[in-house]
């Protein structure tokens, strides 16, 4: 049996696989928030519930949204930010008694979309996460691949590609610099773009409805979302690219974008496909189970 924990700002989510990849249970917990103990005690608490249900003992591994510092070994880049400077990975293990595999949370999605997702069969999987912040992880081979720095995939991160004169500088960011892509093709930069006060899902649900200042606001999010994939093609040349989080639920997107990123990319015959997350919502809890592989 292999066991996942989706550490998230909000909840804490867990599943058990069978060795089929077939989901057993799965329980899910409040993250207690700034309580570094207490967010030991609760994946600890979810892996022996999970195990006591099950009558199996299984492999742990956990998704966080952050990476282990090749340097220092120490969480970094995390958004719960009671775990930076923490050695998460350690301490969940002593309180398990087993190894434990960590990894960031965008890495377990494409890590979960290359072994039975969207893209299975596939050598090279991209997975975008289009959420309230931008991510990006990278399976090669059925396994994440985290790069030199720990920081392979951090796509959002990255100047928003080719802006034109009313998009540059481009907004802050929190990680102190200007235009991020992240900036733009979030839900919150979409919806700061609308402006007016209205979250994403309500711009969104505007265009449909035939709201003309909505629709005009989704085409440039498509035209934005387009270039900064078409950037990430030119550089990686990925087999497949899937998106995760709430955006990728907007089908439009899968329509509209890769014929508008065929103008931005270096090649004269763009065939990537972009497709969404097959295992939705659930897929980083899954890809934190895979992190164990079959032996």
């Amino acid at each position: 049996m292999r066991i996942g924990v989706d550490f998230g700002g909000t909840k804490i989510e867990a599943i058990a696989l069978g060795e089929d990849g077939a989901e057993l249970l799965r329980r899910r917990v409040p993250t207690p928030r700034g309580d570094y103990d207490g967010s030991v005690r609760a994946v600890r608490e979810l892996v022996l519930g999970l195990e006591a249900a099950t009558g199996a003992r299984g492999s742990v591994g956990v998704g966080i949204p952050g990476a282990l510092s090749k340097a220092t070994g120490l969480v970094k880049n995390a958004n719960s930010t009671w775990l930076i400077g923490r050695r998460f990975d350690r301490d969940l293990a002593a309180a398990l008694g087993r190894p434990v595999r960590l990894e960031n949370d965008a890495n377990c999605l494409a890590l979960s979309e290359a072994v039975d997702g969207s893209g299975a069969g596939h050598r090279m999987v991209f997975a975008a996460i289009l959420g309230t912040g931008v991510g990006g992880g990278l399976a090669i081979d059925r396994r994440p691949w985290v790069g030199r720095n720990a920081i392979a995939g951090e796509w959002g991160h990255n100047p928003l590609p080719w802006m034109t004169a009313e998009e540059a500088p481009g907004p802050p960011c929190y990680c102190g610099r200007l235009g991020c892509i992240e900036t733009f093709c979030s839900g919150p930069g979409l919806a700061r773009d609308h402006g007016g006060g209205m979250r994403a899902e309500a711009v969104v649900a505007s265009a449909a409805a035939g709201d003309a200042k909505a629709e005009a606001t989704l085409q440039r999010y498509e035209q934005r979302l387009a270039r900064a994939l078409a950037a990430l093609i030119n550089i990686l040349d990925p087999d497949v690219i899937v998106l995760g989080g709430g955006l990728s639920n907007l089908e439009r997107l899968y329509r509209n974008v890769p014929g508008l990123w065929r103008g931005s990319t270096f090649s004269d015959q763009v065939d990537t496909p972009l497709l969404k997350a097959k295992h939705g919502d659930s897929s980083g809890v899954r890809g934190a189970a895979w992190l164990w592989p079959a032996s």
